[in-house]
Formats: C-alpha cells, sequence, structure tokens
C-alpha cells in the first residue's frame, strides 16, 4: 500500500516518484523510487464484503456476503479496526491471492456512548468546546459537551470524529 508519494522532476534527467509504501502482509515499511514510464504487472486482489459475527478466543469471525463462508481472523490482521468492530455490521475485506490482508470498515459508523463527564454550560469561551467520551468498542474520541451516556453518535471512521448525535426512535 502506498502511504506517501512525491513526485520529482529534476532539471536534468527523467522525471521520478519517490514513494513510502507498507508490505499490507508484513507490515513491515520502507522507500523506493520508480522511473516514470515503469510499469508494474497487476496483483490477484479482491474485495469482498463481509459481516462481522463474533469474536472467540481471539478470533474474530466474519461471514461472506456472497456465498456464507465463514473467516476467522486474528487479533493483528484487525490492528487498525479493532476500535470499529460491531456486531452484523458489513466490512469490506481485501483479499490478496485468495488471503485475507486487509479489512476495512464502514465510511461512518453508529456507536452508543458507554461513558462521559457532563457537560456543564459555561465550560465554553466560543462554543464548540468538547470532552472526552468513551464508546461501546473502547475508542475514546472528542464530543461536543450536550452529548451524554447512552446516546448514539455517529463518527468518521477515517480519522475517528465525532459527526453527529443520532435520535433513537
Amino acid at each position: 500500500m502506498v502511504l506517501d508519494y512525491q513526485h520529482v522532476k529534476p532539471g536534468k534527467g527523467g522525471a521520478f516518484v519517490r514513494t513510502k509504501m507498507k508490505n499490507m502482509i508484513t507490515g513491515l515499511m520502507h522507500e523506493e523510487t520508480f522511473r516514470s514510464g515503469e510499469k508494474f504487472p497487476s496483483p490477484d486482489l479482491e474485495y469482498k464484503q463481509m459481516q462481522y459475527l463474533y469474536e472467540d478466543g481471539g478470533l474474530y469471525n466474519f461471514m461472506d456476503q456472497e456465498s456464507f463462508e465463514q473467516v476467522e481472523l486474528n487479533k493483528d490482521q484487525l490492528e487498525e479496526v479493532l476500535n470499529y468492530l460491531k456486531e452484523q455490521e458489513i466490512y469490506t475485506i481485501l483479499y490478496f491471492n485468495d488471503k485475507p490482508i486487509g479489512v476495512t470498515p464502514p465510511l461512518f459508523m453508529e456507536f452508543e456512548v458507554k461513558e462521559t463527564p457532563p457537560g456543564v454550560r459555561g465550560d465554553t469561551a466560543q462554543g464548540g468546546a468538547t470532552k472526552p467520551a468513551t464508546l461501546e468498542t473502547g475508542l475514546v474520541l472528542q464530543v461536543p459537551l450536550f452529548v451524554d451516556e447512552g446516546e448514539v453518535v455517529k463518527i468518521d471512521t477515517r480519522d475517528a470524529k465525532y459527526i453527529e448525535r443520532v435520535k433513537k426512535s
């Protein structure tokens, strides 16, 4: 996976791209430089929509939404999405050579606030003040003062930011 890249056009010679990449299987980071006309073979990548079912003894069970077969992933494979794991939710799992190598949560998810200090009126100088809140998965993020325990909030999973409070129906 390319994490960062920089296109360089020196005054003399051809242009090149300097990249910082992460091996999605081993997790190792390395930097590499490529000439502008270089070609690569297409990797055998496949994305599957899978539903998170349950956790059992450190193994997390997902079910393919098309074939209904189940896959177990360990904690290391889910490192980046552990704070977003919610039963019955659909996740996108990246397969390389028929092996799961990456899990992506939905862009926006709703979680119940389990713990947050009460918001006190007058704590704000300009408005827009926030307080820490612990969600049902253990994720801690900043929420506005009006959010209370037991309420459901919508968050952006790319940067763990509060989006809005969800009304109970």
